[in-house]
C-alpha cells in the first residue's frame, strides 16, 4: 500500500538559487571544469589492466522481509541502494542497465550482474535520483519502476524533464532545488547539496546535481549520490543530522578531476562531519565501486583505502556484496570478500 506524498517545496525550471546562471547550475565551491575532467586519452582508458577483478564479484539474494525494517541498507551495486527506515523502503539513484552509457555497444560495462530483477524489488515508497549522469539515472531502469512500481520519483530540479521525455506521468514526478523537501508518509525527505555536475550527451549543467536526506521520527539517513568532498557535509548536519546511516561514494577519483569525486578518506571524514563531527557515530556504507569501471584506480582500491581509512578514525564501516542487505546500527563485522577475487 502506498503512502501519501505531499510537496511542499515543490520547485520548476532551472534558473534557481545561489547556483544558478543562465540555463546553467554551479557549485557553491570551485571545482575543477567539466571539460577538464574528461582530458584523459582513451587510450590510456582503454588501457587499464587492475580495472576488473580476477574471479566474478560475489553476489547475494537477501530475502525480502515481509515490512520494511528500522534501518536497513541493501546494495545492488554502483550507487543503487534501498534504504528501510521506520517501516519505509526508498530507493536511490537505480541502475540496473548493462552499460553506463547511451549506447548499447559501447561505454564502461558492468563488473557484475544485476543480483536481482527489478521485479523481484519489493513495493517502495518512493525513487530517488542524484543527477542524470548515466550510471545514476537509467532509461530502461526508469521505464520498467514506470510500471513494476507504483511510487513517485523525486529528483533534483530539471531531472523531471528526463523523466516525462520517458513516459513517466507529471503527477509521480516531484522535482526540488537544494534544501527544499517532502514527505513520504511519516518520512522528510530533503534534496541538499552535493559537489559535482550534470549532463547527458553535450549538454552540461543545465540540470541539479544533489545528495539526500531521509529522516523519520527517530531515524537518520543520508544518500550522498554522486559528489566530491565540501564544507556542506557539516552545515547538512547541522540542519538535518546528526545521521545514523551515511551512505556515501568511493571511487572513481582521480587527480584529474579531484573536486567531484571523492576518496575514500574524504568519505570517512565525509561521515564523520556528518555525524555531527564523531567518526564512531553511525555506519558508513560505501557505493559507486565495484561495478562500473570509471576511472584509472584498480577496482578494489577504493574499499582497500576506505577500510584502513574507517579502522584509524574509528567508524564502522559495513560493506555488503551486492544484493546483499545490512540491518543497522549492529552490521556485524567487515568480511573482506573483494580479498579473494582482486
Amino acid at each position: 500500500m502506498r503512502r501519501p506524498l505531499s510537496a511542499s517545496g515543490t520547485v520548476h525550471g532551472v534558473n534557481i538559487g545561489k547556483r544558478a546562471r543562465p540555463r546553467r547550475f554551479r557549485n557553491t565551491e570551485p571545482s575543477i571544469t567539466v571539460a577538464n575532467a574528461y582530458t584523459l586519452p582513451s587510450a590510456a582508458i582503454a588501457g587499464r589492466t587492475r580495472g576488473r577483478p580476477r574471479r566474478a564479484v560475489p553476489l547475494a539474494a537477501a530475502p525480502v522481509p515481509a515490512r520494511p525494517g528500522e534501518l536497513a541498507v541493501t546494495w545492488y551495486g554502483h550507487a543503487s541502494t534501498l534504504i528501510e527506515i521506520e517501516g519505509h523502503r526508498i530507493l536511490a539513484d537505480p541502475m540496473w542497465g548493462h552499460r553506463a552509457s547511451p549506447s548499447a555497444l559501447v561505454g564502461p560495462a558492468r563488473l557484475h550482474p544485476v543480483p536481482v530483477g527489478l521485479e523481484s524489488l519489493p513495493p517502495v515508497d518512493a525513487v530517488v535520483i542524484s543527477h542524470d549522469h548515466y550510471d545514476h539515472l537509467d532509461k530502461p531502469t526508469i521505464r520498467s519502476l514506470l510500471h513494476t512500481q507504483d511510487a513517485p520519483f523525486l529528483v533534483p530540479t530539471g531531472v523531471g524533464a528526463h523523466l516525462r521525455g520517458w513516459g513517466v506521468p507529471v503527477e509521480r514526478i516531484v522535482e526540488l532545488d537544494w534544501g527544499k523537501s517532502t514527505s513520504v508518509g511519516e518520512l522528510t525527505v530533503t534534496c541538499t547539496e552535493a559537489r559535482h555536475f550534470s549532463g547527458r550527451g553535450l549538454i552540461r549543467n543545465t540540470t541539479l546535481w544533489a545528495s539526500w536526506v531521509i529522516n523519520g521520527r527517530r531515524r537518520r539517513a543520508y544518500f550522498g549520490g554522486d559528489t566530491g568532498y565540501g564544507a556542506f557535509f557539516a552545515d547538512i548536519a547541522d540542519r538535518h543530522g546528526p545521521f545514523e546511516l551515511t551512505v556515501l561514494p568511493i571511487g572513481a577519483y582521480d587527480a584529474h578531476w579531484p573536486n567531484i569525486h571523492m576518496t575514500p578518506e574524504q568519505a570517512v571524514t565525509a561521515h564523520t562531519e556528518l555525524c555531527g563531527g564523531d567518526a564512531s557515530r553511525g555506519v558508513l556504507v560505501p557505493m559507486h565501486w565495484a561495478t562500473f569501471n570509471l576511472a584509472l584506480h584498480p577496482w578494489d582500491e577504493p574499499i582497500r583505502r576506505l577500510v584502513a581509512a574507517a579502522a584509524e578514525a574509528g567508524t564502522t564501516v559495513a560493506v555488503p556484496r551486492p544484493g546483499e542487505r545490512v540491518e543497522l546500527p549492529n552490521p556485524g563485522p567487515v568480511e573482506q570478500w573483494w580479498a579473494d577475487i582482486s
